[in-house]
């Protein structure tokens, strides 16, 4: 089953947003003392539960309970694609797709892998996991102060871009290219120009337009269609909208400031370092290729809503969750900075259990009941999850699993823990 995303209005206490923050970066900071820090491919140490204080009877029926729940949509993952948001206006699948494999999972503590079942090798779609990838490229620009303020306009970076392949026009009694942009219009409206780069990292900036042949209003769309393209836009920062043309318009924008394509940023600067396969691959759409300093680049999109996105096996994905969990630290290397990191766990004041995207959070223990509140998840349909515990020093990937069994799981794994500080942590 998909993730249920939810939009709403919510302003949380300001203290409340601090201890969160302090709380989740200080346990970060504890696992990292002594850590075990993987070597790269196939050198991950395995390790008994018994050897990182687990039970592992208890954590084989987490892995068995998991097992048991595997989502039962098709794993023709083009047909499970029709059956859902293919459904939508606009809804044709413009990037790749791949069949999947069967439930999956791993789950690492202290950093050793004591737990993998299914294909955790597969390369496989993790959907909307892709966000967190998209968001870490703009935490990469920030560090080195390519994007200096993450509360200046957007539109005051953007070069223009112009696509590979202009409209077709016909000089016979229709279209003609004399006076037509050769550009995308992107921010030309009043209320575009006042999104910021953290309106757009927490998806709040209800940006109005098309990209890549999605307007924004097609995705998810209202059950209202006279509202479709009427509604008056709402205030930048005010309504958090999970919506993924404009999770493509970031990816854009970041591309924009690189001046170099997404998936090579990602490989240099975080993949190749935490000892990534080579297998993944990183995609956009068919149409979504631009002319960049001469050369045709391709924008990649922040998810798999129609294709595309990144494609990566569960090792590579539990190393992602190991380097944010560790507060963006491998190693002797900060790769991204701590105050990047504190900042993508911050609640968004229109959705507090949401972060940059794609953290999840654990605000009020509402998401993940069974978690500790300073849990957070990088998500994705599928459901493709990778858990992340400061406290108990857990990371959990789990994909092709119900959703209504990510509770489940994680109530699971815990439950297998017996050293004292992981079960102070999680009461």
């Amino acid at each position: 089953m998909p993730v249920s995303y939810l939009t709403r209005n919510f302003s949380p206490l300001p203290g409340a947003w601090l201890v969160l923050l302090f709380t989740a970066v200080v346990a970060g900071e504890v696992s990292a003392q002594n850590a075990y820090w993987p070597g790269p491919g196939d050198t991950w140490e395995r390790r008994s539960a018994e050897q990182v204080g687990m039970n592992a009877e208890r954590l084989q029926e987490a892995v068995s309970f998991a097992q048991q729940n595997e989502n039962p949509s098709p794993r023709d993952l083009e047909q499970a694609h029709y059956q859902s948001f293919g459904r939508e206006p606009f809804g044709e699948a413009v990037g790749p797709f791949k069949e999947r494999g069967p439930q999956t999972g791993i789950v690492i503590r202290q950093g050793y892998i004591v737990a993998e079942w299914g294909e955790p090798q597969r390369v496989d779609m993790t959907f909307s996991v892709t966000k967190s990838f998209v968001s870490t490229t703009v935490g990469l620009a920030f560090d080195r102060g390519m994007i200096p303020d993450l509360h200046a306009p957007v539109w005051r970076a953007m070069a223009p871009v112009v696509p590979a392949e202009p409209p077709a026009y016909d000089d016979e009694g229709g279209r003609s290219r004399w006076g037509a942009p050769a550009a995308l219009q992107l921010w030309e409206s009043e209320h575009n120009r006042t999104i910021t780069w953290d309106h757009l990292l927490r998806q709040t900036s209800d940006w109005e337009g098309t990209l890549w042949g999605k307007p924004e209003w097609a995705d998810r769309p209202d059950r209202e269609p006279a509202t479709w393209m009427t509604r008056d836009r709402r205030e930048a920062g005010s309504v958090h909208e999970y919506n993924d043309t404009r999770v493509n318009l970031l990816a854009l924008a970041s591309l924009n400031v690189w001046r170099r394509p997404l998936p090579q940023v990602v490989r240099e600067y975080i993949m190749d370092p935490i000892g990534a396969s080579s297998t993944w691959r990183w995609y956009g759409y068919d149409n979504s290729w631009i002319v960049l300093d001469g050369q045709l680049v391709q924008s990649v999109s922040g998810g798999g809503h129609w294709g595309g996105g990144m494609f990566i096996n569960a090792f590579d994905q539990a190393r992602f969750g190991l380097l944010t969990l560790r507060n963006g630290k491998w190693g002797e290397e900060q790769l991204i900075s701590e105050e990047w990191l504190g900042m993508a766990r911050t609640p968004t004041p229109a959705q507090d259990d949401y972060g940059f995207m794609n953290f999840f959070l654990n605000t009020g223990r509402e998401r993940i009941p069974s978690a500790p509140e300073t849990a957070f998840f990088h998500l994705g349909n599928g459901t493709n999850m990778i858990y992340c515990d400061p406290v108990n020093d857990v990371v959990i990937v789990a994909r092709w699993i119900r959703n209504d069994a990510l509770d489940g799981l994680v109530q699971r794994v815990l439950a297998s823990i017996t050293d004292t500080r992981a079960e102070a942590g999680t009461r």
